[in-house]
């Protein structure tokens, strides 16, 4: 057959119109999570075929919500980074519309909790703990935003810092041996251990298998001496008040045998000591007049206690650490010793918790009942561990933009808006400040823009390090512009 442009031409509009013809015979499919597809069925199979108005419907972006969503990002500029930290320490408002800043939600009293927040930030010594999912994995926004906060109050240090850890951490080089293992009271693969004993810090390490003397009390007698050790230095990618670090604290617990430990620094014994043999939580004190350059602590047991982590903080200021829970949604608190949580709070005396959970409930809400449920539920262990506290002012970050596919587009989460109104309702009613990280990034269909630019993964859920950078910021200055408010 000889093909000519007219009949090439032709064969085209042919298949156009046939194309255009099958539109009329695609029917929506409706799923079990609300959502629709279009498609035509042929027997028992379905394919995706779009109707006749999708056909036609020219998808077009938002001009102006890409201005504004442009805006959020340039408004704050290029977050400040380690080098320059030392030069900037309060926001540089002369190219900050801060008209454009998500603010922060606060109670009723607002005056009353601010000046109750500034008194305990101002304190000789604030330590603020920041507990949250996979967001904040790996001192991602905490590190951030301690930074601002070490600069502005002053303190260092970073922290929390679990002795097996789950994930990377950049803030400092902490390396136990090889034979330590993690428990953590969030992690559904682990049977939570029956004491429920897992301190304010969510997990425990530990350096033997776990025994049960009550069950078998002669098997102390056959166990050999186990050793564990612990290697810390500070971090060189880590923010410079991060390295000044002159007060270690090694927290711990349910000790039932005789465990010995010493601690060297560049390989010199500067301290040798016994562990607390009577179940009960203690802090293991490790003062320094500098920074260790490369610390070890060795100990010997029969049976490991349960240790809850490290503290590497200054002398002074402002210490934030960070409990990052993959997969939780802040939920796991009131299921934990209340004694064993409420004796930690009162050696660590807290004074502001920030909480920032919600996004791995959003793709497994239902129904606006199931997002009232969730929030009643996560009110209660809100609740359950600001009263361990001594008037700790507590802070709520709600969740970002979350993306999931509906017929084929990239859409919010349907229930995500209204999650975020009812956290920040149940905050109010509660006390609690709330920021709106949904709202800070440019509320409905956000994420897809954020991640177009670079500043989240391609998972649409989580940021990437220059995203989580300006999500940082952002949340900062909405912060600073209520302290320095008189």
């Amino acid at each position: 057959m000889k093909y000519t442009p007219l009949k090439i031409c032709l064969y085209i509009c042919a298949t156009l119109l046939v194309m255009y013809a099958m539109t009329f015979r695609s029917k929506y499919r409706y799923l079990e999570d609300n959502k629709v597809e279009e498609g035509i069925f042929i027997n028992k199979w379905f394919f995706k075929y779009p109707k006749t108005t999708t056909f036609f419907a020219e998808k077009k972006k938002d001009v102006n919500q890409i201005k504004a969503l442009d805006s959020i990002v340039e408004n704050v500029g290029t977050p400040v980074g380690e080098d320059e930290f030392q030069a900037q320490i309060k926001p540089d408002f002369s190219h900050i519309d801060t008209s454009k800043i998500q603010r922060l939600y606060y109670p009723k009293d607002s005056k009353a909790f601010l000046n109750q927040l500034k008194v305990n930030l101002q304190s000789a010594k604030c330590r603020i703990i920041h507990y949250g999912d996979s967001q904040i994995e790996g001192d991602r926004m905490t590190a951030y935003i301690r930074n601002r906060l070490q600069g502005y109050y002053g303190g260092s240090g970073p922290g929390f810092i679990p002795i097996v850890q789950a994930y990377q951490q950049i803030s400092a080089n902490v390396t136990p041996s090889t034979n330590w293992k993690r428990y953590a009271a969030f992690d559904p693969t682990h049977k939570r251990f029956s004491h429920k004993k897992y301190g304010a810090y969510t997990s425990i390490s530990r350096f033997t298998p776990v025994y049960d003397l009550e069950k078998d009390s002669t098997v102390l007698e056959t166990l050999e001496v186990s050793k564990g050790t612990i290697d810390i230095s500070v971090s060189q990618r880590s923010y410079a008040l991060l390295k000044n670090v002159t007060s270690i604290g090694l927290h711990y617990g349910n000790a039932i045998s005789p465990t010995s430990i010493q601690v060297y620094n560049d390989g010199e014994l500067i301290k040798s000591d016994s562990l607390i043999v009577d179940g009960k939580y203690h802090k293991y004190s490790i003062k320094l007049s500098v920074a260790p350059s490369n610390l070890r602590i060795e100990m010997e047991s029969k049976i490991s206690p349960d240790f809850y982590g490290l503290t590497l903080d200054g002398s002074k200021g402002i210490s934030m650490d960070n409990v990052a829970m993959r997969g939780a949604s802040g939920t796991v608190f009131a299921a934990m010793d209340s004694e064993n949580f409420a004796q930690m709070y009162q050696q660590l005396q807290p004074k502001v918790l920030i909480f920032q959970f919600g996004g791995n409930t959003v793709p497994y809400l239902k129904d606006s009942s199931s997002v009232r449920n969730y929030a009643a539920n996560l009110q209660n262990h809100l609740n359950w561990t600001r009263s361990k506290t001594n008037n700790a002012s507590v802070i709520f970050i709600g969740p970002s933009d979350m993306t999931t596919t509906d017929n084929g587009e990239l859409v919010t989460y349907k229930l995500l808006p209204y999650l975020n109104k009812v956290l920040k309702d149940t905050c109010f009613e509660n006390g609690i400040a709330y920021w709106s990280m949904f709202e800070a990034m440019g509320g409905i269909n956000s994420m897809k823009h954020w991640v177009d630019q670079k500043l989240a993964a391609s998972d649409y859920t989580h940021f990437s390090p220059s995203g989580t950078k300006v999500a940082s910021e952002l949340f900062f200055v909405a912060l600073y512009l209520d302290l320095i408010r008189e």
